[in-house]
């Protein structure tokens, strides 16, 4: 198997959450992250990300008292 690049993982990380992903870009892209300390921040900075926009459609912003 091929050695996944920084740019194939990004794009990855972003299409993982409009489909699914086949088991061996799965497995490539927990390989690339693995090694990558660039591409696993960028992949959790997508994730808080999302999940800050996902708390402000529900009207969640997270600051009332």
């Amino acid at each position: 198997m091929k050695m996944m690049n920084c740019k194939d993982a990004t794009r990855l990380m972003s299409e993982r959450y409009e489909r699914t992903l086949s088991l061996r870009e799965r497995l490539s892209l927990k390989v690339h992250t693995a090694m990558c300390k660039g591409c696993s921040n960028y992949g959790q900075h997508l994730d808080v990300l999302r999940q800050a926009t996902a708390r402000l459609r529900e009207g969640n912003t997270g600051g009332e008292r």
